[in-house]
């Protein structure tokens, strides 16, 4: 059963403690790593063959096989698909940057060129379930920042085939191309190269320990998007709240995984109670109940506060991948949180809405690190170039106090390097 905790009368330590998962497997990851480098599609095979049970002669997912997953797709399915894809598009185009020059003083230009990566790499979970919407999510704003290639890696089922709704998901967002592999050697492929895959300069995607650990040895070599930790949901729901509602929209997030957390900050005893006893009824009736059942037990709480304001503080104080504001006048509350992946505002606008179908992102900061990073967007696909013009009577205006500026800092070099160009004007 659930935990419910009075913020005031419990430490702090209870309050805010998170799941974490505390498995090491560094060790087990740099020999993946390792083996890929040294032999590169060679430890593919024999990893797909190890981990998937999967003996394949092709790495790359050909058009036909994409073709027969297409048709092999309820016709519903692919009409929401697509729906989706357009609402993500539509929210994704409105942050793309753009270039700026500066050339109001005499001789002088200045600025900035953005530009996409060229190779962007997405990972995308296979194992229990099959995630199209996070092919969309993470493909469409790589090909509206311009990138040349976007590739997929996911990994295949015992059958050596990539689940045809994956292949639909693709063709919809746009994707160059897909290979059949998954877990710590994807990332590695990604991040150094095969003879099937080629190097890419970005990767994301969230993954399990062996992926998250996998892309934190190879950043630096690549860049990556973040460390996703376990699934969350924190729900800051006043007294008028529907318990059901309440308890349905925390289950969303803990049918994920053993690790995920869902959490109701309120200011209500009674609601805490209720959403206490929906939890019971609701969680038997989900076909992943087992995962529900140990997500709430191990990592869920509920914790009472004594008003809505202090509800949001301790909602801030942790920081949650997914914030749910369950009160009457949502937009009267949103400029006091602060730190939050991203917010549902409202009774009616359960999680799932941004999973799927709403528009923003649904790769997110987890575990507090949404009070320094933001959800995955164009951005994440493009890098910053500046740039500098100055005419030798611009330069003749400002060298004598680089110069000055250089020699305090004790760098003589620089120093000479900005009135070296002055000297032969001087004899």
């Amino acid at each position: 059963m659930i935990k419910i905790l009075k913020y005031g009368e419990v430490p702090n330590s209870e309050i805010f403690a998170r799941a974490e998962d505390v498995r090491d497997v560094s060790g087990t990851v740099s020999e993946i790593i390792e083996n890929v480098k040294l032999n590169g599609d060679a430890a593919l095979f024999e990893y797909c063959e190890k981990f998937d049970g999967a003996k394949l002669s092709s790495l790359a997912v050909t058009e036909q096989e994409i073709d027969e997953a297409f048709a092999a797709v309820p016709e519903r399915f692919i009409d929401i698909l697509k729906r989706a894809a357009e609402n993500i598009r539509k929210f994704h185009e409105k942050q793309v940057r753009t270039s700026f020059i500066i050339n109001d003083t005499d001789g002088v230009v200045i600025g900035q060129k953005v530009i996409p990566v060229d190779r962007a790499g997405l990972y995308v979970p296979g194992g229990t379930a099959a995630y199209p919407s996070t092919v969309l999510m993470d493909a469409i704003p790589a090909v509206i920042a311009g990138c040349r290639e976007v590739f997929i890696t996911t990994p295949p089922g015992r059958d050596g085939k990539i689940n045809p709704v994956i292949l639909a998901a693709a063709k919809i967002a746009g994707v160059s191309r897909i290979f059949k592999v998954g877990g710590a050697q994807a990332i590695a492929a990604l991040a150094y190269g095969t003879e099937s895959i080629p190097k890419v300069d970005k990767i994301v995607g969230p993954g399990n320990a062996f992926v998250a650990e996998a892309k934190r040895q190879v950043f630096g070599r690549v860049s990556i998007d973040m460390i996703a930790g376990p699934s969350e949901i924190l729900i800051v729901a006043d007294g008028m709240s529907n318990p059901r509602h309440v308890a349905a929209d925390m289950l969303s997030q803990a049918e994920h995984d053993r690790m995920a957390s869902a959490v109701l900050v309120t200011d209500s005893d009674e609601l805490a109670k209720a959403v206490s006893d929906e939890l019971e009824r609701q969680i038997p009736e989900l076909p992943r109940c087992e995962i529900a059942r140990a997500s709430v037990d191990d990592n869920g709480k509920i914790i009472v506060a004594q008003s809505l304001d202090a509800a949001i503080e301790i909602a801030n104080e942790l920081a949650p991948e997914h914030l749910e504001l369950c009160v009457d006048n949502p937009f009267d509350w949103l400029d006091k949180i602060r730190h939050a992946g991203s917010i549902f505002m409202g009774r009616n606008c359960p999680e799932a809405l941004g999973d799927y179908f709403a528009g923003p992102n649904h790769t997110l900061p987890t575990s507090g690190t949404a009070k320094f990073s933001s959800p995955l967007s164009v951005d994440d696909f493009v890098k910053k170039s500046q740039y500098t013009y100055y005419t030798k009577d611009a330069l003749s205006r400002v060298a004598e106090d680089i110069a000055y500026f250089a020699e305090k800092e004790g760098l003589s070099a620089h120093a000479r390097s900005a009135v070296i160009r002055f000297e032969d004007d001087k004899q």
